[in-house]
Formats: structure tokens, C-alpha cells, sequence
């Protein structure tokens, strides 16, 4: 695997919100923030982009509402913006993916000469999933550091109740076989960024 040496990283929605167990359940991969803050570490040490992408929900009792303490972005992120050496933005969103967020992420990616998005972040389904797959559709390369995300189990339809590894995992087969994004580990990221 090549990572280009103007490839962004996007680190997705990585808030104090994804904290409360008690509004989300149970997540899956613990070893997911040591994952995030390696990536981000690398990609600042190398003056990459870092694209910093935050969830301001507008849903009454999220734990990531605007003005809400959940709503910032957990420490070890919130340590490392404006430490690097290459580009930074942050892109704020009320929806799932990082494209239809503020400002314009396609348009700075495409100013820069980006073409290769490296992802990582919460939740492994909803948003990092969402961005994947539009990020995809908009002809960039897409690479997701699968450890280096996670989710929470959910319930839909017909009372089926699927397992935060089983969401994780159906995601990524999605993505990756159906050509969206190649699915890899974070350690296969750091080594040829490196």
C-alpha cells in the first residue's frame, strides 16, 4: 500500500459525547484511540493534512450537541490540533458525512491537490462509513485504518440487534468489497506513511 505524502488524514467525529455508555451501549475496540492519536502523530510528524471533522448534532439530547461538553473533541485530539506541520482543517457537520459539512471538504481537498483520504474516527458505520462512501463516489482514494474506528450496537428493524463488531465488520466488508475504500490496519497505514 502507497499513502501519498499529501494524503489527509480525516479523523471523524472523535467527541466526549461517544463517552456516555449510558446513551450509546456498548462500543467495540478499545485499542481505537491509542490508533487515532498514532495516526494523527505520524501524519503531523510527516506535515501532512489533518482534516479535524466534528459533529455538531442539532438532536434534542444528543450528547453531541452544539454548546453541550460532548460536543468537543475528546483530549488527546483536542492536544494535538494546530501541533502539526502541514495543512489543518476543521470541518463541522450535522449530518453523517464529512463532504456535507462547513467548509466545503471536496472543494479544500481539490484546491491542495489531495486525491488519497486516509479515515478514522466514530462511529465504523454511521459517519466514517458515510464519508468513505461519498469520498469514494467523488473519485478520491479512500483508505479506511480499520482499528482505528468504532461503534456501539444498535437495534432495527423486525427487533434484529446487531453487535458493535458485527456493525463494524458488515461495514467494512461493505466498503472494501464493494470498492468504496480499501479497509486496512492501522499498522499497515503507519508503516508506509512512515
Amino acid at each position: 500500500m502507497d499513502i501519498a505524502q499529501n494524503a489527509a488524514l480525516v479523523v471523524v467525529d472523535v467527541q466526549k459525547g461517544f463517552e456516555e455508555v449510558g446513551f450509546w451501549g456498548t462500543r467495540n475496540n478499545p485499542a481505537a484511540d491509542d490508533n487515532i492519536a498514532a495516526l494523527i502523530d505520524v501524519w503531523q510528524s510527516t506535515g501532512r493534512p489533518v482534516v479535524f471533522v466534528r459533529h455538531d448534532s442539532v438532536e434534542p439530547g444528543s450528547p453531541l450537541r452544539t454548546g453541550d461538553e460532548g460536543n468537543g473533541f475528546k483530549e488527546y485530539v483536542e492536544r494535538r490540533r494546530g501541533k502539526g506541520s502541514g495543512a489543518e482543517l476543521l470541518v463541522t457537520k450535522s449530518v453523517n458525512s464529512a463532504f456535507l459539512g462547513t467548509p466545503d471538504l471536496d472543494a479544500w481537498l481539490r484546491e491542495a491537490g489531495i486525491s488519497q483520504v486516509v479515515l478514522a474516527g466514530i462511529q465504523t458505520n454511521m459517519c466514517v462509513e458515510t464519508t468513505a462512501r461519498m469520498g469514494g463516489n467523488l473519485g478520491y482514494e479512500v483508505v479506511v485504518a480499520f482499528d482505528a474506528t468504532y461503534t456501539f450496537g444498535l437495534e432495527g428493524p423486525f427487533g434484529w440487534r446487531r453487535s458493535a463488531d458485527e456493525l463494524a465488520r458488515a461495514s467494512a466488508v461493505s466498503l472494501h468489497g464493494g470498492g468504496f475504500a480499501d479497509v486496512v490496519t492501522t499498522e499497515d497505514v503507519l508503516t508506509a506513511a512512515k
